[in-house]
């Protein structure tokens, strides 16, 4: 592991720690953050602008990627997989609500086994984040809020089209209680879906400001009955569906959740963060103690803000000086504890621990995308590869250039 100086040698990162209630054992702590690659195959392969395709498939290529980072002992959690159509916010995102989806996602989850890998399925609903184009159906949302920047525009065309829409030109529907529960019974379907296909364990994306944390957020969000109005009534959407979930994946030991309680991702511009977080991380960690891990991302770290603009959000909170995750640390004691959020080869080794402002483990995004032997790459002290972010999200007519052709470290004899 290095000399005594080398940050390494005294790092927990590579030490084993259990998950799903004790029934995994995970061989070290470098986890495979969910990544939307945009590299599913369309069903409908002769798409026309009057019938175009809108629903995608997990391919071979996709099955090739997930084994390349798959590890003995490692955890993977997949893309985002929407449990419905008119949950898909991007083309080229393959979900888990058809058959042929699951028999792809079946073939994946034995190729990461083989290796002696483990992978969870990440449940995702785009809410307001969409437009009805890419999906034939209204966008759902728990208000009909339109889109906060009246000029900002969604990031693909719409099918058979080159020119970008704005999101505010096509404003979401309120979802009706009976939307809800409707809504809350796909997301049921498409986890019993993934533990039939032989995943380990379901996450929810409760964050990045789809549809759990549109919820959750007073700015997308204005509800006035049981799902809305307060720190508490908000939370209501979450819970309810995280108890749902628990129940069809056979426990809550079989169940994680991703939250970023300070994100800005997606419009989300909630207020009363610490109250409503607060609250929904308290009532979790009551009603479903055994919780496999929960998932965060860094306070300030931003996927669409440099780190002066995000800490500006945060001053203009009040949280600039003493935000961390050390408050949701407390509240859920006990249970695994993961984080994100720029994490590469210089500030991973001080971040895994028992202290406040630790964690359990570490997820990484964009370096795992370059390095598909990350892991060695860390362990051993190699040095990282850069990432191309134009190759990020597809699809592409070239789907594996910037996916399945990063090359693994050959140390020089």
């Amino acid at each position: 592991m290095g000399s005594l100086a080398d940050p390494r040698a005294s790092s927990k990162l590579f030490e084993p720690i259990k998950i799903a209630n004790g029934k995994i054992t995970l061989k070290h702590r470098v986890i495979l953050a969910p990544l939307t690659r945009n590299r599913g195959t369309p069903l409908n392969k002769d798409s026309t602008p009057e019938n175009p395709n809108r629903i995608w498939l997990p391919n071979d290529l996709m099955k090739e990627y997930y084994t390349q980072r798959a590890t003995d002992g490692g955890l993977m959690v997949t893309e985002g997989l929407p449990p419905s159509l008119e949950g898909n916010g991007m083309p080229g995102v393959p979900g888990i609500f058809l058959p042929e989806q699951v028999e792809g996602w079946k073939a994946i989850v034995d190729a990461v086994h083989a290796k002696g890998g483990y992978i969870y399925a990440q449940l995702w609903h785009s809410g307001r984040a969409n437009i009805p184009q890419m999906t034939g159906t209204p966008i759902q949302a728990p208000s009909a809020v339109p889109w906060d920047d009246p000029e900002e525009k969604f990031a693909y065309p719409p099918p058979h089209t080159s020119t970008q829409v704005r999101y505010a030109d096509h404003p979401p529907v309120e979802m009706t209680l009976e939307k809800i529960q409707q809504t809350i019974q796909d997301f049921v379907d498409s986890a019993k879906r993934a533990m039939a296909a032989g995943f380990d364990g379901v996450e929810l994306h409760g964050g990045n400001g789809y549809l759990a944390e549109q919820f959750l957020s007073s700015n997308s969000n204005r509800r006035t009955d049981a799902y809305g109005g307060s720190p508490e009534k908000r939370c209501t959407f979450a819970l309810e569906l995280l108890r749902a979930l628990a129940d069809a994946v056979g426990g809550a030991g079989n169940l994680a959740v991703r939250l970023t309680p300070f994100g800005l991702f997606n419009q989300a511009r909630g207020e009363q963060r610490l109250e409503t977080f607060g609250h929904l991380c308290r009532e979790l960690k009551r009603t479903l103690p055994d919780l496999s891990y929960v998932s965060f991302i860094e306070p300030r770290y931003e996927q669409i803000f440099s780190a002066g603009e995000k800490e500006r959000f945060l001053e203009s909170w009040g949280m600039a000086k003493t935000v961390d995750l050390s408050l949701f640390r407390e509240i859920f004691a006990g249970t695994p504890f993961f984080a994100a959020g720029g994490f590469d080869d210089t500030n991973c080794w001080g971040a895994v621990g028992e202290g406040s402002n630790q964690y359990d483990g570490l997820l990484f995004g964009r370096y795992f995308i370059s390095n598909p032997d990350l892991p060695e790459r860390l362990r051993n002290g190699w040095p990282l590869a850069k990432y191309d972010r134009s190759r990020f999200y597809g699809p592409f007519e070239d789907p594996a250039v910037g996916y399945t052709d990063y090359p693994r470290y050959t140390p020089s004899k």
